[in-house]
């Protein structure tokens, strides 16, 4: 099996050998961190997955909920670990307790999204959290990301988060140019973010001089990234390369 990997290249920048299967893992940002001396994952915390579901006092009983708030900070925690491939965490013990949290939230927002009408908002983090198992390797997590995003773009086709999400993972799963429509989606809606994506992606199908015009577009956008700079340069200076694994 051909799986993605980073070298150091003679000339002292970084090769990127990217594996173009479906659902196969795909180098991305990580390019970024791995030119940065010293590097790494912040720790990543433990929460009680008890507290995601609620139940409150009512004149008519019992009424039960789900706390999107503790989600959205476990989906933080997670995303600065977990969003990109290969993920970063500073212990084995964290990455088993992130993989263990997604396949339980992951669990119990297939009850909530599993009606007729589901909430967007509730199918925008499932799909979000198994684009994030599917790089901490949990089996048919990618495949259930996939199909819950379309599920979202369905209902909400112009949605900008969900456009870049959509777009991001397919990037990550190794299909650029199907994602490049979804982040010039997002980009349009003004989310940022989504340029210095698209710089990475063009830069993965070989297109520097896009790849470079994207990345300048975003440090434009976010001048405090000083991290995009140390990149523009290394493209330019051929320090960094993507080629197709070899079979």
């Amino acid at each position: 099996m051909r799986r993605s990997r980073l070298n150091a290249s003679s000339k002292g920048g970084m090769q990127a050998v990217i594996d173009t299967h479906p659902m196969r893992k795909f180098l991305f940002v990580i390019l970024v961190a791995a030119m940065i001396p010293g590097a790494s994952a912040k720790e990543y915390g433990s929460y009680d997955l008890k507290r995601l579901l609620t139940v409150s006092e009512t004149p008519s009983g019992k009424k039960r909920g789900f706390d999107v708030a503790y989600l959205d900070q476990m989906l933080n925690d997670l995303s600065a670990h977990a969003k990109n491939y290969p993920p970063q965490f500073d212990t084995p013990q964290d990455r088993q307790r992130a993989t263990q949290d997604v396949k339980a939230v992951s669990g119990m927002l297939d009850i909530l999204i599993d009606v007729p009408n589901p909430n967007p908002e509730l199918l925008a983090r499932a799909a979000y959290v198994n684009s994030m198992g599917h790089n901490l390797d949990i089996a048919g997590a990618g495949e259930k990301a996939n199909s819950i995003f379309l599920r979202l773009l369905a209902v909400a086709p112009s949605d900008p988060r969900g456009n870049y999400m959509y777009g991001t993972f397919l990037a990550n799963v190794g299909k650029p140019r199907e994602a490049l429509p979804y982040l010039e989606r997002a980009l349009a809606a003004s989310v940022s973010d989504a340029a210095y994506t698209i710089g990475m992606t063009y830069l993965s199908l070989g297109d520097k001089e896009q790849a470079l015009k994207n990345l300048e577009d975003y440090k434009r956008r976010k001048p405090s990234d000083g991290n995009v700079e140390k990149l523009i340069d290394a493209i330019r200076n051929g320090k960094v390369e993507f080629k197709r694994s070899p079979g």
